[in-house]
């Protein structure tokens, strides 16, 4: 890495770290007093952050005049561009089903959720649009990220898959906000996706499937939580 791959590096981490640091922290404090008004401003700060990030490196790999390719933000070709096309259908269909499903059970009976997951979760209509918006800043900014410039960067050092492994504890560190099984969970998502990026060759399968699910737990959370006024005090706040 040359010195300005360093200063973004070392960019990349102290924002995710004072993300973890000061954002979240003052988001649990403020989600006591006014939650509605907490949770916009949380979205909107992660969405910011999101395309900051993204930005850097995009900045940096124009400065430089590297290759898409190296990013993987090149189009799968081929059976792998068929072979991607077929998972990201299937996979928008079964998220779908599964939406479709939390809708229909939520008529007849209250659906619980977990604390954490209520105080995140969007709760009115213009909350799930921000969220929208924060899923698909986080399905091409956190792949581009991850599984595309951190893979690039320390590939040279650890190879391939020593690259793969760093970028995926970085990924799962960076979501510490969900607790333990939080971030184990989504180190195994991080994995997955990592693993689709390689066979693939490509980040946009990714970025859609980042995208995707991420919508999906939004507008499931939605639809559970609708009735939550905006601004209402959280019975059980975020932990």
């Amino acid at each position: 890495m040359i010195l300005p791959d360093l200063f973004c590096v070392a960019l990349i981490a102290v924002t995710l770290s004072l993300d973890h640091l000061l954002l979240w922290r003052w988001f649990l404090q403020r989600s006591r007093v006014d939650s509605g008004r907490a949770r916009f401003w949380l979205y909107s700060a992660w969405t910011v952050e999101e395309w900051t990030l993204a930005a850097s490196v995009v900045a940096l790999w124009l400065y430089k005049g590297r290759a898409w390719r190296a990013l993987r933000l090149t189009a799968p070709d081929g059976w792998r561009l068929w072979a991607s096309m077929s998972l990201v259908l299937a996979l928008a269909i079964t998220l779908a089903a599964a939406t479709l499903k939390v809708a229909r059970i939520k008529r007849k009976k209250r659906v619980k959720v977990q604390g954490h997951v209520e105080g995140l979760a969007p709760h009115t209509r213009s909350e799930l649009g921000l969220w929208a918006v924060l899923s698909v800043s986080a399905g091409f900014s956190e792949e581009l990220i991850f599984r595309g410039y951190l893979i690039w960067a320390f590939q040279p050092a650890l190879g391939l898959w020593g690259a793969a492994a760093l970028s995926v504890a970085g990924f799962a560190v960076a979501h510490g906000y969900q607790g333990k099984k939080g971030v184990l969970a989504t180190g195994i998502v991080g994995c997955l996706l990592t693993l689709l990026v390689v066979v693939f060759g490509s980040l946009w399968p990714a970025v859609v499937i980042h995208a995707l699910v991420d919508l999906q737990q939004g507008l499931v959370a939605w639809l559970v939580l609708g009735k939550v006024h905006e601004g209402e005090a959280l019975t059980n706040p975020p932990a």
